[in-house]
């Protein structure tokens, strides 16, 4: 709700100085601009959005996900002890991390809400759901797919020469971030 009042009132400010200044037709030429923009963009990226979603649809299918559940038992384990007992979240833990894991932040969301939900306790939000919380904002990439997507639409030729810089900052992010969330759990519980 915050947010909502935060953004009106950018956007008034910003038709208010447009209107002082006299640039009102400017703003009006550049907000027809960006909503064109905007949606070119949405359609240029809609087939790599639909593709990598499709893919996540069939790993979970084809039994890809129980599969990497089992392999990322261990490391999910150790972040997420409630995995143990629940072999539901952590297949939607292991499909979540995956589809983080291909950059697709729109595919990760639900499996990340279904797993929020499981991690859930009452009305506050335990130290794993702040753990998620932080792993999927993070994000470990081994793929910015829709990071490409967005660079070969605005005409980039070499959209995945990203990589190496991509790699190092999300492995960074979300190692530190985890470590900071636990490390803020166990302060805060003393």
């Amino acid at each position: 709700m915050l947010m909502s009042w935060i953004w009106v009132g950018i956007a008034g400010i910003s038709i208010l100085c447009a209107l002082l200044t006299g640039q009102g037709s400017a703003l009006s030429a550049s907000v027809m601009e960006g909503a064109q923009a905007g949606v070119t963009l949405a359609v240029s990226m809609a087939g790599s959005l639909c593709l990598w979603s499709g893919v996540c649809a069939l790993m979970e299918a084809a039994g890809v996900t129980q599969t990497l559940s089992r392999l990322f038992r261990p490391l999910l384990g150790n972040i997420f002890p409630s995995t143990r007992q629940d072999p539901q979240l952590a297949r939607d833990l292991s499909a979540n991390v995956c589809a983080n894991f291909l950059g697709l932040g729109n595919a990760a969301t639900p499996l990340g809400i279904r797993a929020a939900k499981r991690l859930k306790r009452g009305s506050t939000a335990t130290d794993e759901l702040c753990r998620l919380i932080v792993l999927n904002t993070a994000s470990i990439q081994l793929i910015p797919s829709s990071v490409a997507a967005v660079r070969s639409a605005l005409g980039c030729p070499t959209p995945f020469d990203i990589l190496p810089a991509v790699w190092i900052t999300s492995a960074l992010s979300a190692g530190l971030g985890v470590g900071g969330a636990w490390l803020l759990g166990r302060v805060c519980r003393s």
